[in-house]
């Protein structure tokens, strides 16, 4: 509504208030490395929409760049509750789990993400990646 319309127009036109989009903030807070605040706009975005795949993922990266490691696990386990084939929590979490050192779950992971990989032009490197790392956890080596 324009600056006249409020002054002189009716007086009963309630207005709504406006939304952010806490989203689009964290990952512009995450360009500028400020991953602190963006993880504060995920948990409001979270707030606004708790089963929002996209707000999870980017949630649990950032806690990974921030190495709080246990609450990415968390988060990508949420997500995963949210959407069970979800290739990027598969993922991110089958990386976290062995950093950790449980080999089993990664594996089980990786095979998740395999069987519902990603589309799209990068695919192709996460998927060899995600098999490597496979190969190397059923060998006995890290990834």
């Amino acid at each position: 509504m324009g600056f006249w319309k409020r002054l002189f127009g009716r007086r009963d036109v309630e207005l709504l208030p406006q939304r952010l989009d806490y989203l689009n903030e964290a990952l512009a807070l995450e360009r500028q490395g400020d991953y602190d605040a963006a993880l504060t706009s995920y948990r409001l975005a979270l707030r606004d929409h708790p089963n929002d795949l996209r707000v999870l993922q980017n949630m649990a990266i950032a806690y990974t760049k921030t190495n709080r490691l246990e609450e990415a696990i968390r988060v990508y386990r949420r997500a995963l509750e949210v959407d069970g084939t979800s290739p990027g929590a598969h993922y991110g979490l089958a990386f976290l789990l062995a950093r950790r050192g449980d080999r089993e779950s990664a594996a089980q992971h990786l095979k998740a993400f395999l069987g519902h990989p990603p589309r799209g032009p990068d695919a192709a490197k996460w998927i060899e990646h995600a098999e490597q790392a496979l190969a190397d956890l059923d060998a006995g080596g890290s990834s």
